[in-house]
């Protein structure tokens, strides 16, 4: 069983990332938030768990004890397995599950893709009293939010001002398609695209000065 690992970071793109360790890279499941506060070549350490079936090994890794647990006690939920765990931590925090289950609020739930009312309600009713995460009064995250969060994390760490980059986000979400505010990747690609001739214009006015 592997519970944990740290290595180098090879790559991390939408939810999937690739950490190094003596020489072999192994491929782990994160949520994209996760994957986007890891940068390439750096080290990290995540907290893992080992799914194993019939015809494959998967890896799935958490940032911390709390993430990895709420995992754990979503999968023994009949009908949420590793990938609807998944969404769950992508969407809600450790602390924001605990407080959704404490005040059985299956909405929150019902907000998870893959996640349908009866399995919500499921969610509720196997968990109350189980979970050692303290829970968080704070509302659960909408998927949106969720998604233009994450972009902006990302644009930071790219090196572009929160502010610039904030707006450059907001301007792609205005221009953008449904099905494109509908990813993380998707949306990225269109506020960079907002952000390039925003910084091409700021150039050419310079060298005009």
């Amino acid at each position: 069983m592997i519970s944990s690992l740290r290595g180098t970071v090879l790559s991390a793109a939408g939810s999937l990332v690739v950490i190094e360790v003596g020489g072999v890279g192994l491929a782990v499941q994160v949520t994209p938030a996760h994957a986007l506060s890891l940068r390439i070549g750096s080290e990290a350490m995540l907290r893992t768990a080992l799914i194993v079936r019939e015809d494959d090994l998967s890896l799935f890794g958490f940032a911390d004890a709390d993430e990895l647990e709420v995992f754990d006690k979503l999968r023994s939920v009949t009908g949420v397995g590793p990938k609807s765990a998944m969404g769950v931590l992508a969407a809600m925090t450790p602390g924001q599950v605990a407080e959704a289950v404490a005040t059985e609020d299956d909405a929150a739930f019902r907000k998870v893709s893959g996640i349908g009312p009866k399995t919500a309600k499921l969610i509720v009713l196997s968990l109350t009293g189980k979970l050692a995460v303290l829970p968080q009064s704070a509302p659960a995250p909408s998927a949106a939010t969720s998604i233009t969060d994450n972009v902006l994390v990302a644009l930071v760490g790219l090196g572009w001002p929160e502010k610039v980059a904030a707006q450059a986000l907001d301007e792609a979400v205005a221009h953008a398609s449904e099905v494109e505010r509908a990813g993380v990747s998707s949306l990225l690609r269109v506020a960079l695209a907002q952000l390039g001739p925003a910084l091409h214009g700021s150039r050419d006015g310079g060298d005009r000065a």
